[in-house]
């Protein structure tokens, strides 16, 4: 089945199922291959680009106004965009916003990054839905010349993210110290000038505003690569160890990340994961992790907090989640997700040891599980007691 938009399209995005959606093209010109998703955030789309837990996935966007606030240095959560492409139903106005320093499309095309304007968004998330989410070929030709068989062969051809580890493409090549707290207005970033707590991140993909948030906490942060051995973090003496964010199968990534995060689990530190990290650290316990239909894309997904009953409005980006049904005894079930029931956290009993599956820096989404950190502080507090 085929769309056209009215005019002579510029872009194509071809579905692995043999559908093709036409549209408008901006930003870089080229081909490129990926997992298709898609978000339902109403802000944030900077963020969403450069959150590097979407390294080998295009973003549908369902929310049709993107683009129009540009985007901005400071809103970056990597130095560059890592998601493969971005899927859009209006194309981006100029930006309206005291912040923006460039417009959208030239930001992507700086950065290699294709994109599509134009498409029935609707359409095509409820497609992902009801199929999964399908590997894609998305080009940007401003003349409007495309092969389509070579396309559809492209995305067809896509490997797909189970057994992938992409951590090791999104980590750091080496490691660094990171004190820059949380934007505050009305000057902006400030740095953290009394540390409480010496902290070790592991960065399989890690965000800025989760590194900030920790430094905002009390944190003196400093940041290992993802293949970092136990003996490198227990290097630094750290009172806590946290495991980040990143993309891909975390099985993939579990092959070197799950021993190494039992030896740092043998020294009774407090650690605290989110994302990948919450399910590496549910695989270094024991637990499984599946592939999802589709994932959980988005800043407004309701989660249920086990233990006091509270609903939380969070942000989430996953396309593996942890099975509840493999949780060893003494791993206790912390949060579940109240679209699909879900696993969404987890805790080891008596220790302080606990990782959720969504996103409390809230970049971009709302703040209700900023707690998290604090918590994080008050075990490493109640250690040093």
């Amino acid at each position: 089945m085929t769309t056209h938009s009215p005019a002579k399209p510029t872009a194509c995005l071809a579905l692995a199922d043999g559908t093709l959606f036409y549209g408008t093209g901006f930003g870089a010109v080229g081909e490129t291959q990926a997992e298709l998703c898609f978000n339902t955030a109403m802000t944030g789309y900077q963020e969403i680009m450069t959150d590097p837990s979407y390294a080998g996935q295009i973003v549908t966007f369902t929310f049709p106004h993107v683009g129009n606030v540009g985007v901005n240095p400071e809103d970056d959560e990597t130095g560059d965009p890592v998601a493969a492409g971005m899927v859009v139903k209006w194309m981006p106005t100029d930006p309206s916003n005291w912040r923006a320093a460039q417009d959208l499309s030239s930001w992507l095309a700086a950065r290699g990054r294709i994109a599509i304007g134009g498409v029935d968004t609707r359409r095509l998330t409820r497609a992902i839905r009801q199929a999964g989410a399908p590997h894609v070929a998305l080009a940007h030709d401003p003349d409007g010349n495309f092969d389509i068989e070579a396309l559809l062969a492209s995305a067809r051809s896509f490997a797909g993210l189970e057994g992938m580890d992409l951590a090791k493409d999104v980590t750091c090549a080496q490691s660094y110290h990171w004190n820059e707290m949380r934007w505050a207005w009305p000057e902006g970033y400030s740095p953290q000038k009394d540390p409480k707590f010496k902290v070790v991140a592991i960065d399989y993909g890690a965000k800025r505003n989760i590194l900030r948030c920790l430094a905002s906490a009390g944190c003196d942060v400093t940041v290992l690569p993802a293949t970092a051995t136990a003996d490198e973090v227990m290097a630094h003496a750290p009172d806590g160890v946290f495991l980040s964010n990143g993309p891909g199968d975390p099985a993939a990534t579990g092959a070197y990340a799950v021993p190494m995060i039992r030896e740092i689990l043998a020294h009774d530190l407090p650690v605290f994961g989110i994302c990948l990290g919450h399910q590496m650290l549910a695989l270094a316990l024991g637990a499984k992790t599946v592939k999802m239909n589709h994932g959980h894309h988005g800043a407004n997904h309701p989660v249920k907090d086990l233990d006091t009953g509270k609903v939380e409005i969070t942000s989430m980006n996953h396309g593996f989640a942890v099975d509840a049904q493999t949780l060893p005894a003494g791993v206790v079930e912390t949060h579940t997700s109240l679209f699909d029931g879900s696993n969404c956290g987890i805790k080891v009993d008596g220790r302080p040891v606990y990782s959720v599956q969504y996103h409390p820096e809230a970049s971009p989404g709302p703040q209700d599980s900023y707690y998290l950190f604090e918590r994080f502080a008050q075990a490493m507090q109640e250690r040093a007691a």
